[in-house]
């Protein structure tokens, strides 16, 4: 592949070891050095998405990277975002478009067509960026989906780009994660990662160093950077959801937001989680839909499901509750359409 930009591919040993943000971070970093960067995820599967100025549909987290980078987000950055619909089916969006609707299994054999438009995305924004930072998804140690990979090293071959690996260190087992990730890897992938970053350290770095000396010595690789744990970063979550709840003394409304199972869009909610005048909480699995001025159905991909989850909860009851006693309900998209339904059945 012909390109005239410089690229980095960060992968992770886990989901959520912080590859998105140390892209955004990386991005942030050139873009104030005055190179002209530009984000890259070739394969995103979230319930999160970004609308692009020309109406296609990528990943938030690209989007936030965009943002970082100063750059307009266009659907190159990600030009496959699979949106799971159930446990073993998904929306396949390419290049900012619905594509089809498909299985796993299914998916899986197509990967090796998708591949020609993840490389025509990642030559479109070499050839009009300095600077290309990849995102690499979930792990690339993951045996059982090597084959026609285009998320990680299958892209990072074909592209001939190096590649860092970050781990969480929070999460525990961080040389295990580090060491066992590269030891899985072909001989050309390992040569391909070019070092090692320890993410979200918190303590006295002399306390990691006898560690990370052994783990250079083992691999061969540097340990290129441990960056620290940083309390209320608050950046749009590419998919998990930050359930933790600080109680804010003297707020003016309580909202409360059940977790369905299939949940989108839910960094729609940063805004009301990180005013300080509202309590916002999110209500989870065998929890109460209880104590809230305000309930929130959100979006959701698979609203009969959900719809079922939601009464499997006993959330319906919850919301009668709340409204019988002055409380407010509404939806979002699909929350809407879980809202209207049970309401109807229970009044008949």
């Amino acid at each position: 592949m012909r390109r005239t930009s410089q690229a980095l591919m960060v992968q992770g040993t886990t989901s959520d070891a912080g590859k998105s943000v140390l892209v955004a971070g990386l991005c942030r970093v050139l873009a104030r050095q005055g190179i002209k960067v530009a984000p890259f995820k070739p394969q995103n599967m979230a319930l999160n998405s970004a609308v692009t100025e020309d109406g296609g549909e990528i990943g938030r987290a690209q989007a936030v990277q965009a943002q970082a980078a100063n750059v307009t987000a266009t659907v190159d950055m990600n030009p496959v975002l699979i949106k799971p619909n159930s446990d073993t089916g998904a929306q396949i969006i390419i290049q900012g478009k619905a594509y089809a609707n498909m299985d796993a299994v299914g998916f899986h054999d197509y990967k090796r067509f998708a591949m020609p438009y993840v490389l025509e995305s990642f030559e479109k924004l070499s050839s009009r960026f300095d600077s290309v930072v990849i995102e690499g998804a979930g792990s690339p140690a993951e045996i059982n989906l090597r084959a026609n990979d285009i998320a990680n090293m299958g892209f990072a071959e074909d592209a001939d780009v190096p590649v860092i690996i970050v781990a969480d260190i929070d999460r525990g087992g961080v040389f295990a994660h580090l060491y066992g990730t590269l030891a899985l890897l072909s001989e050309s992938e390992q040569q391909r990662v070019k070092g090692f970053v320890i993410n979200r350290f918190r303590g006295d770095i002399s306390l990691l160093e006898p560690g990370l000396d052994w783990l250079e010595e083992k691999t061969g690789k540097p340990v290129i950077g441990v960056l620290p744990f940083l309390h209320g970063l608050n950046i749009e979550a590419e998919d998990a959801i930050d359930a933790s709840h600080d109680i804010k003394s003297n707020t003016k409304l309580s909202v409360a937001v059940p977790v369905l199972t299939r949940i989108s869009n839910h960094t729609d909610f940063d805004a009301l989680r990180l005013h300080p005048d509202i309590d916002f909480r999110y209500v989870g699995k065998g929890e109460r839909l209880d104590n809230a001025d305000l309930i929130v159905l959100p979006g959701t991909k698979s609203v009969r499901d959900d719809l079922a989850y939601l009464r499997e909860q006993g959330w319906d009851k919850d919301i009668y509750k709340h409204l019988r006693f002055g409380g407010k309900v509404m939806g979002i998209c699909g929350g809407i359409k879980c809202l209207v339904t049970p309401l109807r059945i229970q009044k008949g």
